[in-house]
């Protein structure tokens, strides 16, 4: 009992452990991209947060899944190195009865793998999308970041505005540059705020300024200056695409059967069921060399990961296009890898004790 109980704090810790690391490179990975949308002007920058929340999210069944899949393997393979598994295998015990603890605090584990899987990612995905959508919808104005030139959405201004104030209802040293009927103008002010009218039209004002305007590659050009000037921002139309299959909630993909909605559900029963042939496998594939490194647990756990996930989105990929019956889904890549493990299970315990031990005669 008190082994069991020490198997069991182990896994916990070790899942901490690479949970941690696992969401620490995600984040890095999608910070990095969603910076890079911010700086080019597509995505305002104080939604970052936001849109990073919403892809953890929608990425947590599959971290979760490798990240238990690593605890069972960093554990068993530490206990193999430092000798303690000739205490388990001395009492009598075998592989076979590593099961039942790895099982008790496996399950509970897939169980929120489950729920994350069918509810909780479509949920993240779907808000993302209509949370991008929104900022889409946005006007001209509200998709700025300070010191950033934005481009509008049919190309004939360019804003610039170099600060905004602590709560963002003015902006200071604001330019606008503006082609029409082959007129370039341009427009330079100190200070300047959004106002929207009673009819819903939105308009940037801006206060002690410059405007110039002329024809471009010719010296013909006029210089006025205002105390107050204003130009109306276009307004966008609120977009509505059709989400993608991976925002659809499950109740919706069951009620409305077809190839692409059949391979998602395929796809979303399929993250618990390998993570569940993953943890057994790991039983196994957790014996080392005592002289090896600690890496070789890691060394093994990435292209065995990597070759499962590859084989369910293939096959997903595959019965979305109808190349693969529904019926017969992604249930041949979950029959490979639990196969391989009853084999491995098999050999473990009839194959290997059979073989003879070799005898090295002392050189005279």
């Amino acid at each position: 009992m008190l082994f069991k109980r020490s198997l069991i704090h182990e896994l916990a810790t070790n899942l901490m452990g690479a949970l941690l690391v696992l969401i620490g490179i995600v984040c890095a990975q999608r910070l990095t991209y969603l910076v890079g949308l911010a700086a080019s002007g597509k995505i305002p920058s104080n939604t970052i947060d936001f849109m990073l929340g919403f892809s953890l999210l929608k990425f947590l069944p599959l971290l979760l899944s490798f990240g238990i899949f690593l605890s069972a393997l960093l554990t068993l393979s530490r206990w193999h190195r430092d000798s303690e598994m000739v205490v388990w295998f001395s009492s009598g015990l075998s592989n076979l009865d590593l099961i039942r603890p790895v099982l008790t605090f496996a399950l509970p584990v897939v169980a929120i793998i489950a729920l994350l899987s069918f509810f909780v990612s479509p949920w993240a995905t779907k808000k993302g999308e209509e949370f991008l959508n929104q900022i889409k919808s946005r006007d001209e104005l509200s998709t700025i970041s300070s010191g950033v030139f934005k481009e509008s959405s049919n190309g004939d201004r360019i804003f610039f505005i170099e600060s905004f104030s602590d709560f963002g209802e003015s902006a200071n040293n604001i330019f606008v540059q503006s082609m029409q009927h082959n007129r370039l103008g341009i427009v330079v002010a100190k200070q300047g705020s959004r106002v929207t009218e009673a009819n819903g039209d939105t308009f940037i004002v801006m206060k002690n300024g410059r405007r110039y305007e002329g024809e471009p590659n010719t010296s013909e050009y006029s210089i006025t200056e205002f105390e107050t000037y204003s130009i109306r921002l276009e307004p966008h139309e609120t977009i509505h695409p059709p989400l993608i299959t991976q925002a659809v909630s499950t109740a919706e993909l069951l009620q409305n059967s077809n190839l692409k909605n059949n391979a998602e559900i395929q796809w979303r029963i399929g993250v618990p069921i390998s993570a569940l042939i993953l943890v057994l496998m790991a039983i196994i594939l957790s014996f080392v060399n005592p002289r090896s490194g600690r890496s070789t647990a890691l060394l093994m756990a990435l292209p065995i990961y990597a070759i499962y996930s590859n084989m369910l989105s293939i096959m997903q990929a595959m019965v979305g296009q109808g190349k693969i019956n529904p019926l017969i889904g992604l249930w041949p890549a979950h029959l490979v890898f639990a196969s391989l493990t009853v084999y491995l299970f098999y050999r473990s315990i009839f194959l290997l004790p059979l073989i003879p031990k070799l005898k090295f005669s002392k050189s005279p």
